[in-house]
């Protein structure tokens, strides 16, 4: 057997070092978080999905079982983005690579 730094044995086989955004993932799955870690990146996301004038009149708030709940500060906006909920969903699931917005509700 070959060994390697600091006298640490070389496994046959071993994979390449992994990014550490990768890794996170891999941690989160394992530990069954991957759910809770998708929903955060929508919340955290909300402006570079909908964009600055959006973000400034609506906030993402919280993600409940695949419902994305969002605060708007006017109602003519929330009818607005009501009409647009659709096109705001595929964004979101589009940037995730999965549906893991089902709905969206503005109040």
């Amino acid at each position: 057997m070959k060994t390697g730094r600091a006298g640490r044995i070389k496994s046959p086989g071993k994979s390449q070092p992994k990014s550490i955004g990768s890794a996170i993932q891999d941690l989160a799955k394992h530990l069954g978080l991957e759910k809770n870690l998708e929903e955060y990146q929508v919340i955290t996301s909300w402006q570079d999905i909908v964009g600055e004038q959006i973000a400034k009149i609506s906030q993402a708030q919280r993600m409940e079982n695949g419902v994305l709940f969002v605060g708007v500060s006017t109602a003519p906006w929330r009818a607005e983005l009501s009409m647009k909920r659709i096109e705001i969903m595929q964004k979101i699931n589009g940037m995730l690579g999965k549906n893991v917005v089902k709905e969206i509700r503005f109040r």
